[in-house]
């Protein structure tokens, strides 16, 4: 009998969700809460995908520290406090400090503090190490055995035939021994005295490689107010989304924000787009260089993918077949050129940009199946948010046609409406309880009947001119219970919005798409809640978010496993999760400014206010954002009042 070979399984990522991560890409450190590097896992100093250095481990007086407390200092850098006891004192208590922070660049100082009533001589020694394996390699267990080193200057370097890494210090070590990897010092400290150790660790033998960051196209806006918690969040999002962008290499001038970190430290054409939008209250710059950005990438020529931007297929569960990203990122470009246009983007950058917007409609228009509705990928199912993202596409790039004097917005409008009228026959399944969107429509007609969180981009419609929000693909009657049931405890967990329903069958609070908490799915709801005007269960939703934040050091990743809240519980990490990652860190900007729901319509120089008039927070103060190109602030009270406190003076308030 023969017998049938099984598919080889894919390698299982290590689990980051206990890894200390600093990140200003393309750097990377990733490191144990003990901070001592130790070769094993995905420990590293890592720079565009290459690991510099897998072991870095001190050692004082022949010992190694005893790990304290590990903790990030901000998106870039971290900080490990450890003791040592040396036994020049009696007694249990340590006598020597130990703190080392490590910053993402490859920059390290540790220093040293004598709490000992008596000078001690300490030998100090730190054995080094690394493979020079890309990060892929890495995850999949594939790194190989480490380097010979060679003593170079003040340190050691290790190289391959295609690249090379270099460890330099200052002070400069009293021995480099290149055959075990160490550098060692003699250290004398009287009572109280510092000594410092700095380490740099490049990709070649200067002093210092640049760290190649761009030029932060993102605002330093502040958030402050009545619910301390607000700030800290708000802060962190803004400081990790800055530390993920990354230059465009055909043009270097334009940025956008990678992915996540450790796993996709790159161009993620959905998430970067959704990052860009979210972020859309610090300015329209990141959503102008991520469109360029994309631009660049779009499909020409002939075909039936003509004017489609490209994109992977990325995992949908269980449920359903992988999804395309090169969709969702082809629907989202003309909502986001059109969101930022409102934002204040310049007139001569969205002329240069609306083309592109153009011939992703025209892709639209085309990639329709017979039934009406848009498979993803084709062929195959026609999931409900992709039917959302297609309305939002179509409305949003009318109002920015007409806006521009362009043809085709009113032809763009009407196949909104018969979209509306098809989805609302096919996609609503009637019920006692009022009812629910399907998931997705199979090939063949036949609904999935899953109540998921991707239902959340039914009601995220965009805003169109005058700060007015575009109509959504359910009616007012579907839209509330649709709203009832996004705030019920099946999918609101108490920390945030479920992937899936948690009765529903195959829900799993650890799966991606069938159960576990999706920040970005998340914020979409809050915001789109908010805008349609059901503020109890926005308000729920972003009190979970929020609670879920301060539980994850307000830098959340991008997914979690929570079952339902009860005293005493709290979220889950995914091991696998990204973490900081761009949606997740644009989600905590994109909630925090819909508690001001403000509403700009720099072309026609308004800007109009919506704020949620419950204040689920209290009052708070948004300072530092940008409108119209210009800083804008805005205060909301304890009564849920709204009241702009700095703006262009151009804009006029109201819409």
């Amino acid at each position: 009998m023969a017998h049938s070979v099984p598919p080889a399984r894919r390698p299982e990522l290590p689990p980051v969700h206990d890894a200390v991560i600093c990140v200003a890409a393309p750097c990377l450190v990733i490191s144990p809460e003990h901070g001592q590097l130790t070769g094993r896992g995905l420990d590293g100093i890592y720079r565009a995908g290459r690991r510099l250095l897998s072991r870095c481990v001190l050692r004082v007086g022949g010992r190694e520290p005893v790990a304290v407390h590990g903790r990030g200092l901000g998106a870039d850098r971290a900080a490990f406090t450890a003791t040592v006891r040396t036994g020049a004192e009696a007694g249990p208590d340590p006598d020597i400090g130990v703190e080392r922070v490590r910053h993402a660049d490859g920059t390290e100082r540790i220093t040293l503090r004598s709490y000992a009533a008596r000078p001690v001589r300490l030998p100090v020694e730190l054995s080094l190490g690394t493979d020079l394996a890309e990060l892929a390699a890495v995850a999949a267990g594939r790194a190989g055995a480490e380097l010979p080193a060679a003593v170079h200057a003040a340190g050691l370097r290790w190289s391959t035939g295609e690249a090379q890494a270099v460890t330099t210090a200052e002070p400069a070590p009293d021995d480099a021994l290149a055959s075990s990897g160490l550098l060692r010092w003699q250290l004398e400290l009287g009572p109280g005295e510092t000594r410092t150790i700095e380490l740099r660790t490049t990709a070649d033998r200067t002093a210092r490689a640049p760290a190649g960051q761009v030029a932060n196209p993102l605002s330093e806006a502040r958030a402050e107010g009545d619910d301390p918690r607000a700030e800290v969040w708000f802060r962190t999002s803004v400081q990790d989304l800055g530390a993920l962008l990354l230059r465009d290499p055909v043009e270097p001038g334009d940025a956008y924000a990678a992915a996540g970190v450790p796993w996709r430290l790159g161009l993620a054409p959905a998430e970067s787009l959704w990052a860009a939008r979210m972020a859309l209250p610090l300015g329209a710059g990141l959503a102008g260089a991520t469109l360029r950005t994309l631009a660049r990438t779009q499909i020409t020529g002939r075909g039936p993918d003509t004017g489609k931007i490209p994109g992977p297929l990325r995992g949908a569960g269980p449920q359903l077949p992988p999804g395309c990203t090169g969709t969702e990122a082809t629907l989202a470009f003309p909502a986001v050129l059109a969101e930022a246009w409102r934002w204040g983007l310049p007139e001569a950058e969205v002329a240069r940009l609306l083309p592109t917007a153009e011939r992703c409609l025209g892709w639209l228009r085309g990639a329709l199946g017979e039934d009406g509705f848009l498979a993803d990928p084709d062929p195959g199912p026609r999931r409900c948010e992709t039917q959302a993202h297609a309305h939002r596409a179509a409305l949003l790039g009318a109002d920015l046609l007409a806006g521009c004097g362009r043809d085709g917005a009113e032809e763009w409008r009407e196949w909104a409406a018969r979209l509306r009228d098809r989805f609302r026959s096919a996609f609503w399944i009637d019920g006692p309880d009022g009812g629910r969107p399907a998931a997705a429509l199979h090939p063949d007609g036949r609904p999935l009947a899953r109540l998921t969180g991707a239902a959340a981009h039914l009601l995220d419609t965009g805003l169109l001119g005058g700060g007015r929000p575009a109509p959504g693909l359910l009616d007012r009657a579907r839209t509330a219970q649709l709203a009832r049931l996004l705030g019920a405890p099946a999918m609101d967990s108490g920390w945030g919005l479920r992937s899936m329903a948690a009765r529903e069958p195959g829900h799993n609070p650890f799966g991606h798409r069938s159960g576990a908490v999706r920040v970005h799915e998340s914020a979409v709801a809050v915001a789109a809640l908010a805008q349609a005007g059901f503020e109890k269960e926005a308000a729920g939703l972003l009190r979970g978010l929020l609670d879920a934040a301060e539980r994850f050091g307000y830098r959340l990743p991008e997914m979690y496993a929570a079952e339902q809240r009860t005293a005493g519980s709290a979220p889950f990490p995914h091991p696998a999760a990204c973490r900081p990652a761009a949606v997740a860190a644009a989600s905590g900007i994109h909630v925090l400014t819909a508690l001001a729901g403000i509403r700009p319509d720099a072309p026609a120089g308004t800007v109009a206010l919506a704020p949620l008039s419950g204040a689920p927070l209290g009052a708070l103060r948004l300072s530092g954002l940008r409108v119209a190109g210009e800083p804008f602030a805005v205060r909301v009270s304890r009564l849920g009042l709204g009241m702009v406190e700095e703006a262009a003076d151009a804009l006029q308030l109201g819409g």
